[in-house]
């Protein structure tokens, strides 16, 4: 378990998890590198301009490109525990509430926006990649990670880019590439639609050069969550996020995973603990209110996809039960041109389950 210690300006977190958890990686990627051997499909480009990247379509060489990074993870990675993310982290002011970030790397800026209910940290090991060829820009949004959890805000996908921008603007940045994640997908989507409806160039308060989708509910007719996110969003929703326990999160958030791809005790450990970080479960049902949100903006949002001149791919597991291959078809079906990636037998958390077949998927999108 952690043991914690908290003051006003420092948090740290020392545990056996994490002097283990590289090692118990290991061990679930080595389950998933043996499934991968007998699957040389795992990455397929299966639609786009993109189709025949030799980057992205999956061959021997990349299969084995796979495996190697499934046993042995990033050279990297090792050094980058939970703990040393907080430390390395800044502080943002807005509107009153500290939002932590990461700010690193050199070269064309690409923002990562997590998804629910987890943080940054779910970058971490795209991070030493990233950087290397990105300036690299990835918030806690509010009410996630070690941002402040404000127990009386209303959460909302509109409040939560006005935020991005806000940060993105005192960095002085107004250029730049996204790649998002499930929640934050539905952010870049808000902040996709601002883009487009500021139709003259000079009225344009911000540039998205590319816009890079990992799974997430993009359509609300094919998103599938939850047993636990639909009572959350019910009138029990207050009381069941008192109740939430690092148990019944492990069990839940487990099941979205691939088959062979697993979260590890001590990554669950780890993202429980973001999210009960300041007493952040009990915003649970709060930060939910996206659901209802997607249906309310789905026109725009989805206008916005199919009107745009921005750069799209879509690098989506296959195997999740909550936007797989089911999103994916409804994707192809709707976005022009559409570029996509599959990831097969990999679930909701491409990033965290398949880290080198995401960022070479990335890379060869981005050029």
């Amino acid at each position: 378990m952690f043991k914690l210690r908290r003051s006003s300006s420092r948090l740290q977190v020392t545990s056996r998890a994490e002097a283990t958890s590289v090692n118990k990686r290991r061990t679930h990627r080595g389950e998933a590198a043996t499934e991968q051997k007998n699957n040389p499909s795992i990455l397929q480009c299966t639609s786009g301009p993109f189709k025949n990247d030799p980057a992205t379509f999956f061959t021997d060489s990349t299969n084995q490109l796979l495996t190697s990074h499934q046993n042995a993870r990033m050279s990297n990675t090792e050094a980058l525990t939970l703990s040393r993310w907080r430390s390395s982290g800044k502080i943002f002011i807005s509107d009153g509430f500290q939002i932590f970030y990461q700010d690193e790397g050199r070269g064309e800026v690409l923002l990562c926006i997590h998804g629910f209910p987890t943080a940054s940290w779910d970058w971490h090991l795209l991070w030493p990649d990233l950087t290397k060829r990105f300036r690299v820009v990835a918030p806690d949004m509010l009410g996630f990670g070690f941002s402040d959890k404000p127990k009386q805000h209303e959460y909302s996908i509109l409040a939560q880019a006005a935020l991005l921008k806000q940060l993105l603007r005192a960095l002085g940045i107004t250029t730049f590439h996204i790649l998002a994640h499930d929640y934050g997908d539905t952010v870049a989507q808000e902040l996709l639609a601002q883009y487009e409806e500021a139709r003259a160039p000079a009225s344009k308060e911000f540039q998205i050069k590319s816009l890079c989708f990992l799974n997430g509910g993009l359509f609300p007719e094919t998103h599938h969550p939850r047993l636990i996110q639909k009572m959350l969003l019910s009138p029990l929703g207050p009381m069941l996020s008192r109740l939430l326990s690092q148990k019944s999160f492990s069990k839940s958030f487990s099941a979205v995973f691939g088959p062979h791809t697993k979260p590890s005790a001590a990554e669950l450990e780890e993202f429980w603990f973001l999210i009960n970080y300041n007493a952040g479960k009990r915003l649970s049902h709060k930060l939910l209110h996206y659901m209802p949100e997607r249906k309310k903006h789905r026109s725009r949002w989805v206008g916005a996809m199919q009107q745009t001149h921005v750069p799209l791919r879509l690098i989506d597991g296959t195997a999740d039960p909550i936007s797989g291959e089911h999103m994916v078809k409804r994707y192809e079906a709707l976005v022009p041109n559409a570029n996509v990636v599959r990831l097969q037998g990999i679930g909701h958390y491409p990033q965290v389950e398949s880290p080198r077949a995401v960022s070479k998927a990335v890379f060869a999108f981005i050029v």
